[in-house]
């Protein structure tokens, strides 16, 4: 850290009796540590620690409401940490996607707000899927592969009722966490290799969802919290990163019945070189690339065709 980070380290020691004060002394120092949003972070480390809303939080600060020791320490604590820029959710434990709330923790990669366009796309594809013969309602079977926090698959659960939910996860500490969020709303979590995942399944799924890693390897992200994510989560393989999207595009060939839709989540460098991949041996159409909240090519869409996989 900067001197300067050092010296306001240095007087948030000072006592402080009010939780303004307490929420002036955190804002400071993680403006001076580089936080993008300061005093919302020192008011939700403070709603975290009291057990209250951050709208609580600012109005009994205005009131002038003063905290007790631990209270404060606690806050303090976890401002020091925020301001060495660990994650605001890995301290806090939770983070809301969509409409849901996520426990999260370190090992496990914190859903991004882009995710959440794809967890919509593969929502409306399930939500479209017709009934069967016989069947007043559909119910969708959907696969969410490399689930990470279970952030996709436990949207889908919860907005999409009637679906058959299940998620795959390789990382034994990411799978850790994707049980605490999946279990509750019974979707059924399988630890092991996206690319051999799911036999059983074969040709049934209606939608295969996935926020495979794909970072090409030796970028850094450019956020500091970013950093803290497991590289497992992050790096997909190669200059490219392409490896896990081509074994996520494998996998869905094999798991969707003809007229399923896959969507994956990829680089937004990587727009074309996905629809290439799908496009290839006539496996996938209809795919169309669709753009992140900053107009970065971020997902792509298709649809399975009956056809079969070339040996």
């Amino acid at each position: 850290m900067t001197d300067t980070v050092t010296d306001r380290q240095a007087d948030f020691q000072t006592d402080a009796v009010t939780l303004e004060s307490l929420l002036r002394s955190s804002t400071e120092l993680l403006a001076a540590a580089g936080v993008d949003s300061p005093r919302a972070d020192a008011e939700l480390l403070a709603a975290h620690v009291l057990g209250a809303g951050r709208g609580e939080v600012a109005a009994w600060a205005i009131a002038g409401r003063r905290i007790d020791p631990l209270q404060s320490v606690d806050l303090r604590r976890l401002t020091i940490s925020r301001a060495t820029r660990t994650p605001l959710q890995y301290l806090t434990g939770t983070t809301t996607f969509r409409s849901v709330e996520l426990e999260v923790g370190h090992g496990v990669f914190l859903p991004r707000p882009e995710t959440e366009l794809v967890a919509g796309a593969a929502i409306d594809a399930a939500r479209a899927v017709r009934p069967g013969p016989g069947e007043q309602d559909g119910h969708p079977l959907v696969v969410d592969l490399c689930t990470g926090s279970g952030a996709i698959a436990a949207a889908v659960a919860s907005e999409v009722p009637g679906a058959t939910v299940h998620a795959v996860e390789a990382d034994p500490e990411a799978a850790w966490w994707a049980a605490a969020n999946l279990d509750p709303r019974g979707v059924a979590l399988h630890v092991g290799d996206a690319a051999t995942a799911l036999p059983d399944l074969d040709g049934r799924a209606d939608v295969v969802v996935s926020n495979p890693p794909y970072v090409p390897d030796g970028r850094i992200p450019a956020q500091a919290e970013a950093r803290r994510d497991p590289g497992l989560a992050l790096y997909g393989g190669g200059a490219d990163g392409m490896r896990m999207p081509t074994v996520v595009a494998a996998t869905a060939t094999r798991l969707l019945r003809p007229g399923g839709t896959l969507v994956m989540e990829h680089d937004d460098t990587q727009g074309e070189l996905v629809a290439d991949l799908l496009q290839r041996e006539g496996l996938f159409s209809d795919v169309r690339t669709r753009e992140d909240l900053n107009g970065r090519p971020r997902y792509t869409i298709a649809a399975r065709t009956d056809g079969t996989m070339a040996r």
